[in-house]
This record gives structure tokens, sequence and C-alpha cells, in this order.
């Protein structure tokens, strides 16, 4: 009796021991296949590309804002790129609609890639079997290394083009000239600031000499006061640009020099005539030719006038006659009787 008991212990043991068994098991495949791993009709089907996959496997983890709500059930190149077959719970079918979106992230910094799907905010959810917009990825470590790569190479190209004396910088550290003009560049302004110092020259003064400050100030204050003499009206300048009289007597002489500016364009008046008849241009034209001709003529000894001013023996006998005349006259008023000797006779 004793040893009948004892068998019915151990088979007990045993029956509890797979119970446990049984019970672990179902957990791993739980735990692997993701919430409700054993109920796959419980899942919608979705599906979206992506033009690199990154290493996305079979099997990898779907996450909705952050949260895993189910798994990646195929990855095979399609038409457009590689398509990617999604497994999501069903109840999670109406926070994914139209304005969702697909991504491939990671777990961590260097984990396996899996699927990231934003929720949409509005939009009409996604039925079984539907296609999700596939969303920019965050960078990946190998895009950052490729860029800082990239960065480095731009880098060392920069410093070889400085070592070979391209652009200002390697100008700058390379061109012996250069260096030595920015040198006396700052040795004229050592200089300057020097002079300044020690109160030399207009503007050392007026930084050293209270005096020559003061009397910039009453300059400026003397500027201060005729500016607002100026704004009151005072004086000439305040008349002209405040006197309502007198802006209107400048925009009256203004009037009268356009309305004679007018006449002179359409030819009124002498002064408009000469500008625009070309019979009165012609006239003094041929006038001033003729004076020309004459002038020229004169010049050259033609006629009576031309040789009284180029002959000197015409000039000579001319004067000489003018002698005598001038003599005949000087005795007929000294001796009048000798030349008006009048007889009278009576037949």
């Amino acid at each position: 009796m004793p040893r009948t008991r004892s068998l019915a212990w151990s088979e007990l043991k045993i029956g509890v021991l797979g119970i446990i068994a049984l019970a672990l098991t179902a957990a791993l495949v739980f735990s692997v296949g993701g919430q409700a791993g054993l109920f796959s009709w419980q899942r919608i089907k979705l599906k979206t590309t992506f033009d690199d996959v990154r290493g996305l496997k079979e099997g990898a983890v779907v996450r909705l804002a952050g949260v895993e709500v189910g798994k990646v059930s195929d990855v095979s190149f399609g038409d457009k790129g590689v398509d990617v077959m999604l497994e999501v719970n069903d109840d999670m079918q109406s926070r994914i609609t139209t304005e969702s979106t697909a991504s491939i992230g990671s777990l961590s910094l260097l984990g396996e890639p899996i699927i990231d799907i934003t929720p949409g905010r509005g939009g009409t959810p996604i039925p079984d079997g539907g296609f999700i917009n596939p969303g920019r990825s965050p960078s990946a470590i190998s895009d950052v290394a490729a860029s800082a790569n990239r960065g480095l190479e731009e880098a060392t190209r920069l410093l070889e083009s400085v070592r070979e004396g391209k652009g200002t910088i390697g100008k700058l550290f390379t061109d012996e000239q250069l260096y030595r003009e920015i040198n006396a560049f700052v040795g004229a302004a050592e200089n300057v600031a020097t002079q300044l110092n020690s109160g030399r020259g207009t503007l050392g003064r007026l930084v050293q000499d209270p005096a020559a400050a003061k009397s910039l100030e009453a300059s400026l204050a003397n500027l201060e006061a005729i500016t607002r003499q100026i704004n009151a009206g005072e004086g000439s300048l305040g008349r002209l640009l405040k006197d309502d009289a007198i802006a209107k007597s400048a925009s009256s002489a203004i009037s009268n020099i356009d309305t004679l500016t007018d006449q002179l364009n359409k030819g009124q008046g002498t002064a408009g005539k000469l500008l625009k008849e070309e019979e009165l241009y012609n006239r003094l034209n041929s006038l001033a030719g003729r004076i020309d001709s004459l002038t020229k003529a004169l010049n050259d000894g033609e006629g009576t006038a031309g040789r009284l001013l180029r002959d000197q023996q015409l000039y000579e006998n001319m004067n000489a006659a003018t002698n005598e005349l001038r003599g005949l006259i000087s005795d007929i008023r000294k001796d009048p009787k000798k030349y008006l000797n009048m007889r009278v006779s009576i037949f």
C-alpha cells in the first residue's frame, strides 16, 4: 500500500513538470512572435517599399509610435524597389491611416533594423493588404560615417590648397610679400595709434586736448543753432524754406523759364527764330562768310582799304598830303589876304 502511494506521487511530479514546460514554451513563443504571436489570424497584412532596406530581415520588429505591434513577414525584390510585407495586430488598424508612413529604424544605435510606423492624425484606416507610404528614414551609422569621411576629404583638400598657396588664406600663409605688406600695415596702424595717444595731429589733439574738444563742441552747437533757425524760418535760408511767398516767387520764376524755353523750342521771337528758322541761319551764315572774305581781302592788301592797310608807300603819300594840307590851312589862317585876294571890276 505505501509503495502504491509513492508511485502516484512520482507520476504527479512528472505531470507538474510537463505543465510547467508547456507554459515556458508558450511564453517563449509569445516573446519571439510578439504580442498574440500564436494567433496570426488576429493580424492584418500591410505592404511598403524601400530603395534600400539596410539589412532588414524577416521577423524584424514592427513598431507604431515606438510600441511593438507586429513583425516583418517577408522581404523581397519588387518592381519599384524592395517590397516589405508586415503583419500588424488588427486592433492597431484604426491608428494606421493613409497619412501614416513607414521607415526603417533601429532598436539601438548599432542594433538590427526594424520598421517604424507613424500613427495617422487623420485620413482613413488602411485596409488589410493595403500599402503604407514609405517615409524618410533616419540616417544610419554608415551614412554618418560616409558624411564624416567626405568632410575629412574636403578638409584634406583645403589644407592642401593652403599649403600650395591657393586662395586668400593660402597666400596669407605662403606669400612673403603679402606677409610683409600686412606687417607694414600693422606697423602703420600702431604708429597712428601712438600718435593719437601722444596728441599729435588733428585727431590726436581732438582726443587729448580738451580745448580742441570744446571748440568742436562749440562748432556743433553753432551748427545746431543755425539748423534750428532755418527750421524756424529765420534768416534768408529759413525764409527760403518756410516763406510761402518766396516759394511762390521761385515757382513763378521757374514757370517763366519754362515758358521761355517752350517759346524757344517753338521758334517764337528773335532768339527762337535764330534757333529754329533755317533761312535766318543761312543769312547770318552768309553775312559771316562775307565778313570773312572782306577781312581776308583787307589782310591780303586788296582794294583801296586793303592797300591803305598794307601799302607803305600809299600810307606815306597820304600822310605827306595830310601834312601839306595841314600846313596850307595854317598859312591861310595866318595870312588870309594872301590867298583870298578878290578883285571887282565894272565894265
